[in-house]
């Protein structure tokens, strides 16, 4: 266990955006973070998991700390279900299809989502009808400040669209250091109505598809919309797709009939984010080395040497402009540093 120095933290971040890390530091081990921890001129650290979720604005004056812990384990299973732990350093995909080739089912609709197993929780991810909360048991995370290890529970987490509590009032108290999901072994139960999902089977000429076929499909439609961030800079969809109340939504349809929507609730309606940028005239739109994605418009990209500033910019520039044309505000779902 090294701290480093002066650290270029490009290629920890998705978006690629190259700012530097003050110190910074690896773990691969419960053991070793607590040792970080206990270090009192450490006090002041950062905690980066795999960087898919954040837009770096500026150098990080603090000790970076890179959580790297590795494992998925079985902790007991019966006829129908499995309880699985991974640690907060597994690539979340890679976990994915680890859960694929063993036929445990719930988490293929998740599937090529960025980022780690131990930060997905912090956003309740999801994708194509499926959340994270609707598979997790609990997680075990670390308090930062006493330094002991805490179970959380799901009703604990506070999960929300896009959202958990620690987002909210745990921010920077807790690392998450495991997480634990309750999966099927049979009778998976398949979710195929939402987005595409149900083309690419017909078009894969599917009719009875498995958990692994969903996944496949999934990844495709994925591949097809979303640039690899391998490629070009992105941590995937940069917003939240904005809820209204009915009434707001009958109003925005006078004005535009071919609005799409999803119903959350009697009174509740989701409006895709995406939607609205493409309607607002930012979908491929360039800036020099940073725009809006050609193919998919809740994605923001760096075509190569762009900083964080000029990604937030762009950000604020289209929440603005769709507040003025819609009188709908847009959150960021990446978190800005």
């Amino acid at each position: 266990m090294k701290i480093q120095h002066d650290i270029s933290l490009k290629s920890y971040n998705t978006f690629g955006i190259d700012v530097k890390a003050k110190h910074f530091i690896s773990v691969t081990s419960i053991n070793e973070l607590l040792e970080v921890l206990k270090l009192e001129e450490n006090s002041d650290i950062f905690i980066l998991g795999g960087g898919s979720n954040m837009l770096l604005t500026q150098d990080i004056n603090a000790l970076v700390v890179h959580v790297n812990l590795k494992g998925i384990s079985i902790v007991s299973d019966d006829e129908d279900h499995v309880i699985i732990n991974v640690k907060a350093g597994e690539n979340w995909h890679d976990f994915v299809c680890w859960c694929l080739e063993h036929d445990f089912g719930g988490l293929e609709n998740l599937s090529l989502i960025p980022g780690n197993a131990g930060t997905a929780p912090i956003q309740n991810i999801g994708a194509y009808g499926v959340e994270l909360k609707d598979h997790f048991v609990s997680c075990e995370a670390l308090n930062v400040f006493s330094r002991e290890i805490k179970t959380f529970t799901k009703s604990e987490c506070h999960f929300d669209y896009r959202n958990s509590i620690f987002k909210q009032e745990l921010k920077g108290t807790y690392i998450i250091c495991s997480v634990t999901f309750k999966l099927t072994k049979r009778a998976h139960v398949l979710h195929t109505s939402y987005g595409t999902i149900q083309n690419e089977l017909d078009h894969m000429e599917i009719t009875n598809p498995t958990i692994q076929d969903i996944s496949k499909a999934v990844v495709a439609i994925r591949k097809s919309k979303l640039p690899d961030p391998k490629d070009i800079g992105n941590s995937g969809s940069f917003f939240k797709n904005p809820v209204i109340d009915k009434l707001t939504f009958q109003k925005l349809a006078e004005k535009f009939e071919d609005i799409p929507i999803y119903i959350v609730s009697e009174n509740e309606i989701k409006v895709p984010a995406g939607w609205l940028i493409e309607k607002a005239g930012f979908k491929g739109k360039r800036f020099d080395n940073y725009g809006v994605h050609k193919k998919q418009a809740l994605v923001l990209v760096n075509y190569g040497g762009a900083t964080g500033d000029d990604i937030l910019n762009l950000s604020k520039l289209i929440q603005n402009t769709i507040l003025r044309i819609f009188g709908i505000e847009i959150e960021a779902e990446v978190n800005i540093i």
